[in-house]
């Protein structure tokens, strides 16, 4: 097929770095947690209230962000989202007390969504047919940053300043993004400043069914981050700090698969690729769960990194497309699917561990991925009909 061009004006990278701001919060929390449950003497049920009060912040935003977008408008609501995040970060650095280190939390959560619920929505409508490119590579970025977050953490922790200083620098980061790409970003101030369709009315029940998708999808990708430490260790005999540094060849193959899926939907159909990387997923994880040796394990989790790389940022493409237009309430609600599969599924995985075992648990997730698969053919026998019905 013949390869589109991408052009990416300032308001994309502002969008990218957006993202990935984001992206580094969120993935911080879990390495501060460790410091925080030992300065303030927390127990362990304490501790998890911060990311917990981070993924209730996620959900509000997914059932009323999008009205706030609509009233203040784009390009406010993300700025809001940025600073607002920012001095939520400052607060959590200089807290003393469980209440006001979980609120900080929650308030990151709650207004830093905000860009989780505007980026997807105002990349879509800069870039039209080429949006899953451009959801593609704000994906990269963020996952980079993510993958830097602990590295942050355990830097400082081990120099001068203490961890704090990880959350504090990149804190002051959406200063430098004002000051560089905040003004003068013609025709991007137009584009933000648009609205595409009231968002009030209902949304289409093809985007619907690609929510459900988003949500297996995001429920995959955190129970691969959050448990698979614990399963190297316990089932292939890892030692704890090689099973939790093992953790980074996910996150690193996950790099990998959004830039290899950045060029691929520049060439095949967005649902092919989507097709295509669920089952190298399902390959990489069944060779990761059911491998006797570390080897053969470490090799199925970066296959299945690989593979679960694409799902959220292509079928959030997909979901958008299905909109009708209405981009502002399909990216809140998008990050409502998001943040619920981040506060139930990790937990539910959890509890199944509990009463069987991590390796019977983990079985949840080829579940999961077959039921992606399933929902994604469904959807595009959907589409299809819809597009007959309508010539």
């Amino acid at each position: 097929m013949m390869q589109r061009t991408f052009h990416r004006d300032r308001f994309t990278w502002l969008a990218y770095l957006s993202l990935a701001f984001y992206g580094y919060f969120l993935n911080v929390l879990g390495p501060i947690t460790p410091f925080l449950k030992e300065e303030l003497r927390l127990t362990y049920t304490v501790s998890s209230f911060h990311f917990t009060a981070f993924a209730v912040g996620i959900l509000l935003i997914g059932v009323g962000g999008h009205l706030i977008i609509q009233r203040i408008g784009k390009q406010r609501s993300l700025w809001l989202g940025l600073f607002g995040m920012s001095l939520s970060a400052l607060l959590l650095l200089v807290g003393k007390n469980p209440v006001i280190t979980i609120g900080a939390s929650f308030l990151m959560g709650l207004i830093g969504s905000l860009i989780l619920a505007i980026v997807p929505a105002a990349l879509s409508d800069q870039h039209g047919e080429m949006k899953a490119v451009a959801l593609s590579e704000a994906n990269v970025i963020a996952s980079l940053f993510a993958t830097f977050a602990p590295l942050m953490v355990g830097w400082f922790a081990r120099s001068f300043g203490g961890w704090r200083l990880a959350l504090g620098i990149i804190a002051c980061i959406p200063i430098l993004m004002f000051l560089g790409l905040g003004k003068n970003s013609s025709p991007i101030a137009t584009s933000m400043e648009s609205e595409s369709r009231p968002a009030g009315g209902p949304l289409p029940a093809l985007f619907w069914i690609y929510w459900v998708a988003i949500f297996l999808a995001v429920s995959v990708e955190f129970c691969m981050v959050f448990w698979s430490a614990d399963y190297l260790e316990r089932v292939l005999g890892l030692i704890k700090a090689n099973a939790a540094q093992a953790v980074s060849l996910f996150l690193a193959a996950m790099i990998v698969g959004r830039l290899l899926g950045s060029r691929l939907v520049q060439r095949f159909s967005t649902r092919a690729v989507v097709s295509i990387s669920i089952l190298i997923a399902g390959v990489g994880f069944l060779l990761f769960w059911r491998a006797e040796n570390s080897l053969l394990g470490l090799s199925g989790l970066f296959i299945t990194g690989l593979g679960v790389a694409n799902l959220y940022p292509l079928i959030l493409s997909l979901a958008i497309s299905a909109a009708n237009g209405n981009t502002v309430q399909a990216g809140a609600r998008a990050t409502l699917a998001s943040g619920t599969a981040i506060l139930a599924l990790p937990l539910a995985l959890g509890r199944l561990a509990d009463a069987m075992g991590i390796r019977s648990a983990y079985g949840v997730v080829i579940l999961l991925l077959i039921s992606v698969f399933l929902i994604n053919q469904i959807a595009q026998r959907n589409s299809i009909a819809h597009r007959l019905a309508n010539q």
